[in-house]
């Protein structure tokens, strides 16, 4: 969370927000010029308007993903995710920010990878999937595996299923988008896993009834 001691005067903070929903000849040098202010929430404030008008190229977003700030990288990856972005360049600063100090970047940098299904990222999301300390990122890169569903993952999210609960349940919605054997025995024995949640996700993929047809 950004500081106390850094909140943004109120008079700003209100400039900004309604730089999000006015295009005018003052409003854009606005949002660019507060996107270097010394003040995280500004720029966050900032790209979020920059999102809104489709302002900043897929060269400044890349930048902006390596703010000095977790909060404005948490912010960049975020708005990622909500538009798509698939360029190279910012693909590439998406799994840079999987390796990220902070778990909340991890975690959002995991989420817009899988929104946008980028296959360039699996490698990586392997990695977060089975060897971060945070539960959260191992949940979101299986999550993300899951959506892009590249056989190179398949390994990693029957693994995911010896993981803690919150993951396991992530692990069966990811594996609806693999087919074989494995994935259904992996599916059959989640089935009657010791968590109730894990249980019912299989439920309802109907897997008990497609197994005993």
């Amino acid at each position: 969370m950004i500081a106390d001691e850094n909140r943004l005067p109120e008079a700003r903070r209100r400039e900004l927000v309604r730089a999000s929903f006015i295009d005018d000849v003052q409003t854009r040098p606005l949002v660019l010029g507060a996107m270097g202010d010394a003040d995280p929430r500004a720029r966050v404030l900032a790209l979020r308007a920059a999102a809104r008008h489709g302002w900043l190229s897929a060269e400044q977003w890349a930048n902006a993903m390596a703010d000095s700030a977790s909060d404005v990288r948490n912010e960049v990856a975020t708005l990622l995710a909500r538009m798509k972005m698939t360029d190279h360049v910012v693909v590439t600063a998406l799994i840079a920010a999987t390796r990220d100090s902070e778990a909340l970047v991890v975690d959002a940098a995991c989420f817009a990878l899988g929104e946008i299904e980028s296959r360039e990222a699996v490698s990586q999301l392997i990695v977060v999937a089975r060897t971060h300390d945070d539960a959260r990122c191992r949940e979101c890169a299986v999550a993300a595996l899951g959506a892009i569903g590249d056989e190179r993952a398949l390994d990693t999210v029957i693994e995911a299923m010896s993981d803690k609960p919150p993951i396991r349940r992530r692990a069966v919605v990811a594996l609806a988008n693999f087919e074989g054997p494995r994935v259904d025995a992996a599916l059959l024995n989640a089935s009657t896993d010791r968590d109730w949640q894990v249980r019912a996700a299989v439920d309802q993929l109907g897997i008990n009834e497609a197994t005993d047809s």
